[in-house]
């Protein structure tokens, strides 16, 4: 289940953004989660499922909602859950937005659409 993020699930999606390379540091990593919270331009959601197992973070520039964050608690990597992410902010969006990456998201989501393009051959 895809769900917006509010402060009561901070320290989960602390904890997941921490798994992110660029947001090692615990100060950058907070003023990640507040500007979440005060900028009406960023949105972060995250992905329940028992648990919530993943976060994805979509920055809105004019017509783009470029996908800046994208992370999967370890322990259920490979299983598709950042795939879901990515195509559930694709089809929520895609009427409003054109969905691309920046350049720490843009390997996945390329791999993203080259599977599901594969895929549907």
């Amino acid at each position: 289940m895809f769900i917006r993020y509010k402060k009561s699930f901070e320290k989960i999606a602390m904890g997941l953004l921490s798994f992110m390379p660029e947001c090692k540091d615990v100060k950058k990593l907070q003023e990640i989660i507040r500007e979440y919270e005060t900028n009406s331009d960023w949105q972060l959601f995250l992905w329940k499922e028992e648990d919530i197992l993943g976060a994805i973070g979509v920055r809105f520039e004019g017509n783009e909602a470029i996908i800046q964050h994208v992370s999967v608690n370890p322990s259920h990597r490979n299983l598709g859950i950042g795939k879901k992410m990515y195509s559930h902010v694709c089809k929520h969006f895609e009427k409003q937005y054109l969905v691309c990456s920046d350049e720490y998201t843009e390997s996945f989501l390329d791999k993203c659409e080259m599977e599901s393009s594969s895929s549907n051959v």
